[in-house]
């Protein structure tokens, strides 16, 4: 089985920095480095969302129009890990955040196309 894993999760003030990660392990994950990851986020009341996301070898990322600038997707292949490091952090930015992987690139904004997820880790921005 699968396993992500997210950590790096808390209370900051507003415009304060976290980074949250996202260990891979598993029996059929034996290949990280092949896999796309992605970060979603899900606020209380609302549809899990797209945020960030990195190709297999870390050459492609995307993000959303709402963090662009603030939020960096990096991964260590070596360590079966990805990271988001998230600056300048607003209220608005209080979520669930989980992590995600698949294979491929296309359409990397679709929740669908991941295959497997992690349990997810609050982040809660206070004013």
């Amino acid at each position: 089985q699968v396993q992500l894993v997210e950590s790096g999760g808390g209370l900051v003030q507003a415009g304060g920095s976290l980074r949250l990660s996202c260990a891979a392990s598993g029996r059929t994950f034996s290949t990280f480095s092949t896999y796309a990851m992605g970060w979603f986020r899900q606020a209380p009341g609302k549809e899990r969302e797209f945020v960030a996301a990195i190709s297999w070898g870390g050459g492609s990322t995307g993000y959303a129009d709402s963090v662009k600038g603030r939020f960096t997707i990096s991964r260590d292949n070596a360590k079966n890990t990805f990271y988001l490091q998230m600056n300048s952090l607003k209220p608005e930015d209080t979520a669930v955040y989980y992590c995600a992987a698949r294979r491929g690139f296309v359409d990397y904004t679709k929740i669908h196309e991941y295959d497997y997820w992690g349990q997810g880790t609050q982040v809660t921005v206070s004013s």
